[in-house]
């Protein structure tokens, strides 16, 4: 049988998960741009949280320690994904396939976009605009100075705004991560 402080422990962890489960998976989906996966990296970076617990519950800003256990998780999943496609690249050949005038809806064109950024852009990008974190919280969550934040997403959203060829993208990325978000993660 528990003691009172695994109790308390196993009480205030569950009440984490329940708070912050949907948001961690939505964040794991904007970064690796794959659905399927943000449950899993969601339940793996608590699992992983859970661990370290008495760690988590002790730091100035728990929520944003999870963020960044999220953001590296993805990085990871990432990372392992560009390898295993150079690997199959040496045994199949290429070939672009080009669809003329694609009807693509404005959310798949901005995750599309969003895919084609480097890493730390993307998470500054989708922690800046899609989640609404200021600088310095997107700054805890990514173990980055709030400079590099101001600087990549000062990049990334120049980079955007050269893919999409628009005016007002910060309000298209806001609009579409919201909106195409929704899917990653269990909504409670």
């Amino acid at each position: 049988m528990g003691t009172v402080v695994d109790d308390a422990a196993s009480g205030e962890f569950h009440a984490f998960f329940e708070r912050h489960y949907a948001e961690l998976a939505r964040l794991a989906h904007l970064l690796t741009g794959e659905a399927d996966a943000a449950d899993d990296l969601a339940a793996d970076a608590l699992l992983a949280l859970w661990h370290r617990w008495d760690r988590v519950r002790a730091a100035d800003h728990p929520v944003a320690y999870a963020r960044g256990v999220v953001a590296n998780l993805a990085r990871s999943r990432i990372r392992s994904a560009v390898r295993e496609r150079r690997r199959i690249s040496l045994f199949w050949s290429q070939r672009e396939e080009l669809t003329e005038n694609p009807d693509v809806a404005g959310v798949v064109d901005v995750q599309e976009a969003l895919r084609r950024l480097p890493f730390r852009k993307r998470a500054c990008v989708v922690l800046r605009h899609a989640f609404d974190l200021s600088e310095k919280d997107t700054a805890l969550a990514l173990g980055v100075s709030v400079g590099t934040v101001k600087s990549q997403t000062s990049k990334g959203m120049a980079e955007l705004q050269r893919l999409l060829g628009a005016q007002g993208v910060p309000q298209k990325v806001h609009a579409a991560m919201v909106r195409g978000g929704e899917s990653g993660g269990r909504q409670r």
